[in-house]
């Protein structure tokens, strides 16, 4: 019999490549992402579309909207539609929301575009006011450029540089604007 070397086994077999668990693919969009991550919560609180909360001000109008929020919709078993919408209402515009609750039901159920809604029940507590809505701010390029840097961007070749200067000389005229007012 030999002697064996030690660290010479040939009984193992050999090192191959490693294995490596392959990549997602391409990166998605958070937009993409985010009705499928919220849509497990919104259903466990009774919403079958998220687009009901976040469109809540487009759906009855903004004047409702800051004060009456959906908090849930409740469907008979086995069921999706004739359900039970429940409102959240500011304790004082309790009596405006139950006048109206039938334009209510009638806008949800237009917005699902079927009956979802039969009826509504209302609970006074605190409603979160919706986000304002900024106005718009102008493009940069419909803003003038100040005179004393528009003639020499003129002479500039490049188009791309040009647009990337006239951006800049745009947003320090603002800027500049803005600290002759005080």
């Amino acid at each position: 019999m030999a002697p064996r070397i030690m660290g010479s086994d040939k009984s193992k077999p050999p090192k191959g490549r490693e294995w490596k668990r392959q990549r997602g693919g391409a990166a998605k969009p958070i937009s993409d992402l985010m009705p499928q991550i919220g849509r497990s919560a919104f259903r466990r609180f009774g919403f079958v579309q998220s687009s009901v909360v976040s469109r809540w001000p487009e759906i009855v109008g903004e004047t409702h909207a800051k004060v009456c929020t959906p908090e849930m919709i409740r469907f008979p078993p086995g069921e999706k539609s004739e359900g039970i919408m429940h409102l959240v209402v500011l304790p004082a515009h309790a009596p405006l929301i139950q006048q109206i609750l039938p334009d209510i039901i009638e806008r949800v159920n237009r917005f699902f575009g079927y009956q979802a809604v039969a009826r509504i029940k209302l609970r006074q507590g605190e409603v979160k006011a919706p986000p304002a809505k900024d106005k718009p701010k102008a493009p940069p390029s419909l803003k003038p450029i100040p005179m004393e840097l528009g003639d020499s961007l003129r002479d500039i070749g490049d188009p791309e540089l040009r647009t990337v200067l006239e951006s800049l000389a745009r947003s320090l005229g603002s800027q500049n604007e803005g600290q002759n007012d005080t």
